[in-house]
């Protein structure tokens, strides 16, 4: 591993091989390159519906121009003897694709000629695909709506950046690549995460590789007046359905005991802290229902999420939390052990533990914004969270103008949860229109 410290920009310095130049991985990143498997990678996927079909020619010139202007998105990932880091690629590609069915394939560090994205072109449709050791969503969105600004300014129509559409002509600002957890990890204490096992969903795996998708399509004032109805936002409105559909689904099922239902939800705290990074800046938090107190009615359930919310997701709660999770890269001894060991450390951890703490992941991008000029040309977005770790669904929601989509992904046959969270919403008045890659639908 290089023995000189990273640049602040991407871009070659004075005096110095652009091959000098690499990128330690953020506080988060360091974790998802050591779960990598054969079938799993932490893959997620963005996509926007535009009005018109895509000339896929004109969005390969789109993605040459604009990738350079995200040089930690522009990388390779290499192996060092105590960590990993990112070093830019000045491979041929990336190349657009004519998409897939079963999207967030594993993406093998080796492939692709070493680059860590993807874009895709099905119709209307542009999707980018990104390896979760480059950046959150918020990274990826910014990549995803500068790629698509630069394509319909190819087409002919003029686009104001602004917001997440960045200038192709700007040097990144130093705080686009900057690992923000360090800058924020200041508390003087570590709160302990949350511990205990959770429901686990019982379901027929499907196979290598399948990516089971059901979107649900609806209106953003439906739900907005729904959620006010129960006094509670968008957000907890739908981590509550998503709770009430988990709950449903173990008490289905034949259980000596039941356990603790818990969501997985990724916060951005670019909310919190101030930072412009398109790295990772995002911690978890577990919403949860223990059915083991009794049986809770669904407006329970949204009162629960909503004071859950109120009292943990706060700046001083963050700020430990970011913390407790830098504890690890302040100690000297966890530094200097090699790769292999801290490896293994790792995957135990996570395979024995972390993964056991949640019944499901629901991340919420919430309502984008785009340029004004932009608009006229754009349908909707999407999220994917990508294929679980292990054997359940995952869920994440995004909106745009008045289309909010949710979109599940799931590894295994059964959609059990889906249909409890679509016949919940429904019968709360809300207006779905189901979209899927499965030929039946929700079975």
């Amino acid at each position: 591993m290089p023995n000189h410290r990273p640049q602040k920009t991407g871009y070659k310095p004075a005096g110095r091989s652009k091959k000098d130049v690499w990128y330690k991985l953020d506080l988060s990143a360091t974790v998802y390159p050591t779960l990598q498997r054969r079938d799993f990678s932490s893959v997620y996927r963005l996509s926007v519906k535009l009005k018109e079909p895509v000339d896929p020619a004109l969005l390969q010139q789109a993605l040459d121009r604009t990738l350079p202007r995200f040089p930690t998105y522009k990388v390779a990932i290499r192996k060092g003897l105590f960590w990993r880091y990112l070093e830019p690629n000045t491979r041929p590609g990336p190349f657009v694709q004519e998409d897939i069915k079963n999207p967030c394939m594993p993406m093998h560090f080796k492939s692709n000629n070493r680059y860590l994205i993807r874009v895709y072109y099905y119709d209307c449709r542009i999707s980018l695909e990104a390896h979760h050791c480059l950046g959150d969503g918020t990274g990826g969105m910014c990549l995803l709506q500068t790629l698509t600004a630069v394509y319909l300014g190819l087409l002919g129509h003029k686009i104001t950046p602004s917001g997440f559409v960045l200038k192709l002509d700007e040097e990144p600002d130093p705080e686009e690549l900057e690992d923000a957890y360090m800058r924020y990890a200041t508390a003087k204490v570590k709160p302990p995460r949350p511990a205990g096992k959770t429901y686990r969903i019982r379901g027929t795996k499907e196979p290598f590789y399948t990516l089971n998708i059901v979107d649900g399509v609806m209106s953003v004032a439906e739900v907005m007046k729904v959620a006010k109805q129960y006094n509670a936002t968008i957000t907890e409105y739908l981590n509550a359905v998503l709770l009430y559909a988990l709950l449903q689904k173990q008490t289905g099922e034949f259980h000596l005991k039941y356990k603790p239902v818990r969501i997985a939800m990724p916060v951005n705290l670019r909310r919190f802290f101030p930072s412009k990074t398109l790295r990772n800046f995002i911690t978890m938090v577990y919403p949860s229902i223990d059915p083991r107190l009794g049986e809770y009615t669904f407006e329970e359930i949204v009162t629960e999420v909503h004071n859950f919310m109120r009292y943990y997701i706060n700046e001083k709660f963050l700020c430990g939390d970011i913390t407790t999770n830098a504890a690890t890269k302040h100690n000297f001894l966890i530094r200097v052990v090699p790769l292999f060991l801290k490896d293994l450390v790792v995957r135990t951890f996570y395979t024995r533990v972390q993964d056991k703490n949640s019944s499901a992941g629901l991340t919420n991008m919430g309502a984008l914004r785009v340029p004004e000029d932009m608009k006229p040309y754009i349908d909707r977005f999407d999220i994917y969270m990508g294929q679980p770790f292990s054997s359940r669904t995952n869920c994440a929601i995004i909106s745009f103008e008045d289309i909010l989509t949710v979109n599940f992904a799931s590894s295994i046959v059964e959609s059990d949860v889906e249909r409890h969270f679509f016949r919940r919403l429904v019968q709360d008045g809300i207006h779905v229109k189901i979209e899927s890659n499965r030929a039946s639908g929700i079975s």
